[in-house]
């Protein structure tokens, strides 16, 4: 969370409490704590103190050992997966005495690289190939020509992905051949994590530390330890424990589920009011809600049927065992398909294998992980199957995360969510996903598993006097609910522009009397709409930043914080594109400078992405 200067007895003018402000926010931890060790050594160069001449070494990072003796972990997270497993990592290194740095993607100083000698990336990769927002710079800098050659540098890559995606892990693949043409030595295969993500993560990083011990351990005999005046505690801070975790969820219990588009429109978007209390759970806004969802209990008795499996048969896989139905009810992935499921099934089914091998078989399994859930694929290859090895070759269940859709300074020890029914026709039968099935399905006396899934990333800006530019089409809007509420709550000076868009304005206009009554009462200074579907012409929110790009151009210039939240396949390239031709257009840039601004924007947390 960016970090405000403390305003009680402050010896500094507001304009230096404003710059102040301005300095720190965006900053990490680690860049925190160098800035306050710098102004540290220049108060101590003022009263002419010991600590003048330590801080005087022209030190340009402020490393708490040489990088011969340290292992250095870059991560790149978009949902927190990879931060979680980095963080791992770094604990376990430094309870094993290892000298560690953890350092997310965006906070690392790139001229390091070539200082470099034992390296660690642990990184996802969204959608179909793309990197997460906290790691385009990262990888723009080290696929680019300025990327010095790394001869001394030891490394692994720890890729995270979804293998119902084409590109399955490609950023972790790309990161870990271009650190390889570059002259470093790969220390062990990379690891590719699907969904169940321990399967491949626990060994990786097992064998990570093990690498990392013999490497300091040699290089601690070949190199002196350098002496140098650290700027912060060498000690790693380890993650905080809270009692409530993505493994042990809090049950909270449901206070409301309100359909909030119209009865009779195509879309069901519901309303859901969620009580943390006394759960100790607390969230910023634009953190996440993780859900465990239950699968449909009809889709399992037709995977049950189409099997011809006893649901009732006890199955026990890793010291864990439960029913057959209560398996496939609370512990596997049912309504996606991966391509390891898809071969496994294919070594039962000889029409699916001969497809599969078929000149267009590729196309063939693009075909399948886009379109086809697992009952589609058990109906249209039928197979025989043992329970056991039906069970373990299912992806193991994972939670939906959910951008909290309000602050808690507005509504205390709760979490609201706006979740978007998927229910559709495919096949001749009925489909339905997991989690938002299950949410909006949910009695009025239920209790829902969830955690908190911090997103630091996307964060109101530190100073209040700041604008911001918000732009959530559909359910993408959530987390704008809760940035209003916020603003309104703490008196922010500065304005706030809300996009909105969906395919109707009758049926469709989430929230519309509080975006009305924040407009009335001043808490919302701007709001514009783009209902595709109520005009011959298809209007988007894309379309409408550019309709309004002069002023846009405006905000921006002078210092308001742009934030993006929903589709990441299609909205958000289109939303891109249109603010940098809005920087070209109004701004005077090329294609090349106005790419820059955003990069840079996104480096300051001054253009932030929740995209999914």
């Amino acid at each position: 969370m960016s970090a405000q200067p403390a305003r009680l007895l402050s010896p500094l003018s507001e304009d230096k409490l404003a710059l102040l402000a301005r300095l720190s926010e965006g900053l990490d931890a680690d860049s925190l704590h160098w800035v306050s060790g710098y102004i540290a050594g220049v108060a101590a160069a003022q009263r002419r103190t010991p600590l003048a001449a330590a801080t005087a070494l022209p030190i340009a990072v402020s490393p708490d050992t040489a990088p011969q003796q340290r292992l250095t972990i870059v991560y790149g997270s978009q949902t927190g997966n990879a931060k979680r497993l980095a963080e791992t990592l770094a604990h376990n290194a430094e309870a094993a005495g290892l000298h560690v740095r953890l350092v997310r993607a965006d906070g690392y100083a790139t001229r390091e690289l070539a200082h470099e000698r034992l390296l660690y990336i642990v990184i996802s990769t969204q959608g179909d190939g793309d990197p997460p927002d906290d790691a385009r710079g990262f990888i723009e800098f080290l696929t680019g020509k300025r990327a010095p050659k790394l001869a001394q540098l030891k490394f692994a890559v720890l890729g995270l992905g979804d293998s119902s995606y084409p590109q399955f892990c490609a950023i972790g693949a790309k990161l870990d051949a271009r650190l390889a043409e570059l002259g470093a030595t790969r220390l062990f295969a990379r690891g590719d994590a699907d969904l169940d993500i321990a399967t491949i993560a626990d060994p990786w990083t097992t064998q990570a530390l093990a690498q990392a011990r013999d490497v300091l351990k040699t290089d601690a005999h070949a190199t002196p330890m350098a002496t140098v005046t650290p700027l912060r505690s060498a000690a790693l801070v380890a993650p905080a424990i809270s009692t409530w975790t993505r493994e042990r969820p809090f049950t909270a219990p449901l206070l409301a589920n309100q359909r909030i588009s119209a009865r009779d429109g195509v879309k069901d978007i519901r309303h859901i009011e969620l009580s943390l209390e006394g759960s100790g759970l607390s969230y910023e806004p634009g953190d996440a809600l993780g859900v465990w969802p239950t699968n449909p209990p009809a889709l399992v008795d037709a995977v049950l049927a189409t099997l011809k499996l006893d649901g009732e048969r006890s199955i026990g896989i890793r010291n864990e065992s439960a029913s057959l139905r209560g398996w496939l009810l609370r512990k596997r992935e049912l309504t996606g398909l991966s391509k390891p499921f898809v071969v496994a099934h294919a070594q039962r089914s000889h029409r699916l294998e001969q497809a599969l091998g078929n000149d267009d078989g590729k196309e063939v399994l693009r075909r399948l992980l886009g379109d086809y859930q697992l009952i589609d694929l058990l109906r249209e290859f039928p197979a025989r199957w043992q329970a056991e090895d039906f069970v373990a070759a299912l992806r193991p269940q994972t939670p939906r995360m959910y951008s909290i859709a309000s602050s808690r300074k507005t509504v205390g020890d709760e979490a609201h969510l706006t979740v978007a029914l998927l229910d559709y026709e495919a096949f001749g039968t009925r489909h339905v996903g997991a989690a938002s099935h299950f949410l909006a399905t949910l009695p009025d006396d239920a209790d829902v598993p969830v955690f908190i899934e911090a997103n630091e990333r996307f964060r109101l800006p530190a100073d209040p006097t700041r604008d911001v530019i918000m732009i959530g089409p559909g359910t993408g809007v959530a987390p704008f609910r809760g940035f209003v509420q916020e603003r309104a709550e703490t008196n922010a000076s500065g304005r706030n522009w809300l996009f909105f868009g969906n395919p109707h304005f009758r049926t469709d206009f989430l929230y519309q009397v509080e975006w009305q009554q924040a407009l009335k009462n001043g808490t919302l200074h701007k709001l514009d709409l783009a209902f595709s579907r109520d005009q011959s012409e298809k209007i988007y929110v894309q379309n409408a930043l550019r309709r309004r790009g002069r002023e846009l151009y405006e905000w921006i210039a002078n210092g308001a914080h742009i934030y993006v939240c929903g589709d990441a396949t299609r909205m958000a390239p289109d939303v891109d594109n249109a603010l940098r031709a809005i920087l070209i257009e109004h701004g005077g840039k090329s294609d090349e400078d106005a790419r820059e601004t955003l990069n840079q924007l996104t480096q300051e947390r001054r253009y932030a992405r929740d995209v999914y």
